[in-house]
C-alpha cells in the first residue's frame, strides 16, 4: 500500500488496519519515497532489547555503580565548593 503523508494525517486508522493485515505501508513525499511503516515481526522473532546483552553499555563503567549519586554529582553547581 502506498500513502501520501496528508494520508498519514488524515487517514491514520486505515493505515493501521493496512499494517494489522500484514502489508507494508510505503510513505511518499512529493511523489518521492520516505518512509516504509512495516507489520511487527512475531513474538518468537523478537529480541529483547532491555536484556543484558542488549541494552548494557555502561554495565562495567565504576562511576556508574550509584545512578543516584551519578546524577547528584552531574548536577552539582560548579562552584559550590567555594
Amino acid at each position: 500500500m502506498k500513502a501520501t503523508v496528508l494520508d498519514l494525517r488524515y487517514r491514520t486508522k486505515d493505515i493501521l488496519k493496512a499494517v494489522e493485515r500484514g502489508e507494508t505501508v510505503t510513505v511518499l513525499y512529493r511523489g518521492k519515497e520516505k518512509a516504509r511503516i512495516l507489520p511487527p515481526l512475531p513474538q518468537a522473532n523478537r529480541k529483547d532489547v532491555f536484556s543484558d546483552k542488549g541494552f548494557a553499555i555502561w554495565k562495567d563503567r565504576q562511576d556508574m555503580r550509584n545512578p543516584a549519586a551519578y546524577v547528584r554529582e552531574m548536577r552539582k553547581g560548579r562552584f559550590s565548593d567555594l
